[in-house]
Protein backbone atom coordinates (compact mmCIF):
# COMPACT_ATOMS: atom_id res chain seq x y z
CA UNK A 1 0.00 0.00 0.00
CA UNK A 2 1.28 3.86 -0.77
CA UNK A 3 1.76 5.92 1.63
CA UNK A 4 0.30 9.15 2.01
CA UNK A 5 2.26 12.34 2.80
CA UNK A 6 1.60 16.08 3.32
CA UNK A 7 3.90 17.69 1.38
CA UNK A 8 3.28 21.48 1.86
CA UNK A 9 0.34 23.93 3.76
CA UNK A 10 -1.26 27.10 2.99
CA UNK A 11 -3.79 29.21 4.85
CA UNK A 12 -4.99 32.37 4.48
CA UNK A 13 -4.89 35.09 7.65
CA UNK A 14 -7.84 34.68 10.11
CA UNK A 15 -10.27 37.49 9.87
CA UNK A 16 -13.58 38.28 10.97
CA UNK A 17 -16.63 39.27 9.54
CA UNK A 18 -16.89 42.71 7.69
CA UNK A 19 -12.90 42.96 8.08
CA UNK A 20 -10.43 43.60 5.35
CA UNK A 21 -11.11 39.76 3.41
CA UNK A 22 -15.42 40.74 3.47
CA UNK A 23 -15.10 41.81 0.06
CA UNK A 24 -13.47 38.54 -1.30
CA UNK A 25 -15.49 35.49 -2.81
CA UNK A 26 -14.91 32.37 -1.03
CA UNK A 27 -13.76 30.56 -4.40
CA UNK A 28 -11.58 33.60 -5.16
CA UNK A 29 -9.76 33.01 -1.95
CA UNK A 30 -9.36 29.44 -1.91
CA UNK A 31 -7.82 30.35 -5.05
CA UNK A 32 -5.17 32.08 -3.95
CA UNK A 33 -4.24 29.51 -1.35
CA UNK A 34 -4.35 26.79 -4.19
CA UNK A 35 -2.14 29.01 -6.19
CA UNK A 36 0.27 29.21 -3.08
CA UNK A 37 0.07 25.62 -2.26
CA UNK A 38 1.37 24.51 -5.42
CA UNK A 39 4.01 26.70 -5.44
CA UNK A 40 4.92 25.75 -2.10
CA UNK A 41 5.01 21.74 -2.86
CA UNK A 42 6.97 22.01 -6.00
CA UNK A 43 4.40 20.08 -8.24
CA UNK A 44 3.21 20.93 -11.58
CA UNK A 45 -0.31 22.47 -11.76
CA UNK A 46 -0.65 19.38 -13.90
CA UNK A 47 0.43 16.71 -11.93
CA UNK A 48 -2.88 17.90 -8.76
CA UNK A 49 -5.41 15.10 -9.90
CA UNK A 50 -8.16 16.31 -7.61
CA UNK A 51 -8.92 19.04 -5.17
CA UNK A 52 -11.23 17.84 -1.90
CA UNK A 53 -12.80 20.85 -0.29
CA UNK A 54 -14.57 21.08 3.13
CA UNK A 55 -17.37 23.56 3.71
CA UNK A 56 -19.81 23.70 5.93
CA UNK A 57 -22.47 25.81 5.04
CA UNK A 58 -23.00 25.42 1.48
CA UNK A 59 -25.23 28.04 0.79
CA UNK A 60 -25.24 31.19 -1.44
CA UNK A 61 -21.45 32.35 -2.66
CA UNK A 62 -20.13 29.09 -1.23
CA UNK A 63 -23.18 26.77 -3.29
CA UNK A 64 -22.33 25.04 -6.32
CA UNK A 65 -19.62 23.21 -5.81
CA UNK A 66 -17.27 25.65 -3.85
CA UNK A 67 -14.54 23.62 -4.83
CA UNK A 68 -14.92 23.17 -8.62
CA UNK A 69 -15.16 27.21 -8.40
CA UNK A 70 -12.04 27.63 -6.74
CA UNK A 71 -10.30 25.71 -9.51
CA UNK A 72 -11.61 27.84 -12.02
CA UNK A 73 -10.82 30.68 -10.66
CA UNK A 74 -6.97 29.41 -9.63
CA UNK A 75 -4.22 28.75 -12.16
CA UNK A 76 -4.72 24.69 -11.94
CA UNK A 77 -6.09 23.60 -14.86
CA UNK A 78 -9.63 23.31 -15.92
CA UNK A 79 -9.24 19.63 -16.31
CA UNK A 80 -8.49 18.74 -12.31
CA UNK A 81 -11.76 17.78 -10.60
CA UNK A 82 -13.32 19.20 -7.60
CA UNK A 83 -15.91 18.57 -5.00
CA UNK A 84 -17.17 19.63 -1.60
CA UNK A 85 -17.86 18.06 1.46
CA UNK A 86 -19.74 19.29 4.43
CA UNK A 87 -19.32 17.00 7.41
CA UNK A 88 -19.90 19.77 9.80
CA UNK A 89 -16.67 20.88 11.74
CA UNK A 90 -14.90 18.39 10.52
CA UNK A 91 -15.36 18.82 6.72
CA UNK A 92 -11.54 20.31 6.09
CA UNK A 93 -10.37 16.80 8.20
CA UNK A 94 -12.49 15.01 6.14
CA UNK A 95 -11.44 16.31 2.91
CA UNK A 96 -7.35 15.13 3.78
CA UNK A 97 -8.74 12.18 5.49
CA UNK A 98 -10.36 11.41 1.12
CA UNK A 99 -7.49 12.73 -0.39
CA UNK A 100 -5.18 10.24 1.71
CA UNK A 101 -7.57 7.41 1.15
CA UNK A 102 -6.92 8.40 -2.63
CA UNK A 103 -3.34 7.85 -2.72
CA UNK A 104 -2.84 5.30 -0.50
CA UNK A 105 -5.38 2.88 -2.24
CA UNK A 106 -3.64 3.78 -5.41
CA UNK A 107 -6.16 5.56 -7.06
CA UNK A 108 -4.22 8.74 -7.59
CA UNK A 109 -0.62 9.92 -6.53
CA UNK A 110 -1.42 14.29 -5.45
CA UNK A 111 -4.67 15.16 -4.14
CA UNK A 112 -5.05 18.76 -2.58
CA UNK A 113 -7.37 18.61 0.59
CA UNK A 114 -8.75 22.04 1.20
CA UNK A 115 -11.12 23.58 3.25
CA UNK A 116 -13.19 27.32 3.12
CA UNK A 117 -16.07 29.08 4.94
CA UNK A 118 -17.18 32.46 4.49
CA UNK A 119 -18.90 33.55 7.87
CA UNK A 120 -22.11 35.90 5.66
CA UNK A 121 -22.89 32.85 4.39
CA UNK A 122 -23.05 30.44 7.06
CA UNK A 123 -25.25 30.28 10.13
CA UNK A 124 -25.14 34.06 10.62
CA UNK A 125 -25.76 34.51 7.42
CA UNK A 126 -29.19 35.82 5.41
CA UNK A 127 -31.79 33.01 4.94
CA UNK A 128 -31.12 31.39 8.25
CA UNK A 129 -33.38 32.08 11.64
CA UNK A 130 -32.70 35.17 13.43
CA UNK A 131 -30.65 37.07 10.76
CA UNK A 132 -31.75 39.80 8.98
CA UNK A 133 -32.28 40.02 5.40
CA UNK A 134 -28.48 41.13 3.18
CA UNK A 135 -28.92 44.58 2.02
CA UNK A 136 -26.52 47.03 0.39
CA UNK A 137 -23.51 45.70 -2.02
CA UNK A 138 -21.78 42.31 -2.77
CA UNK A 139 -19.10 44.08 -0.15
CA UNK A 140 -21.09 43.04 3.17
CA UNK A 141 -20.42 39.40 2.89
CA UNK A 142 -18.08 38.42 4.95
CA UNK A 143 -14.33 36.77 4.40
CA UNK A 144 -13.49 33.30 4.25
CA UNK A 145 -12.22 32.38 7.70
CA UNK A 146 -10.04 29.39 7.37
CA UNK A 147 -8.63 28.52 4.12
CA UNK A 148 -6.78 25.34 5.23
CA UNK A 149 -5.35 23.42 2.62
CA UNK A 150 -2.65 20.32 2.23
CA UNK A 151 -1.46 18.33 -0.79
CA UNK A 152 -1.28 14.40 -0.34
CA UNK A 153 1.34 12.75 -2.78
CA UNK A 154 2.19 8.93 -2.84
CA UNK A 155 6.17 8.30 -2.39
CA UNK A 156 6.35 8.02 -5.84
CA UNK A 157 5.34 10.98 -6.81
CA UNK A 158 8.06 13.84 -7.83
CA UNK A 159 5.99 16.34 -5.94
CA UNK A 160 7.84 14.60 -2.80
CA UNK A 161 10.94 14.62 -3.93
Amino acid sequence: MAEAYIVATARTAGGRKGGRLAGWHPADLAAIVLNSLVERSGAAPDQIEDVIMGCVMQTGEQSNNVARNAIMASKLPESVPGTSIDRQCGSSQQALHFAAQAVMSGAMDCVIAAGVESIDAGADGPGFAGSPPRTGSATTRAQASSSATRTSCSASSPARR
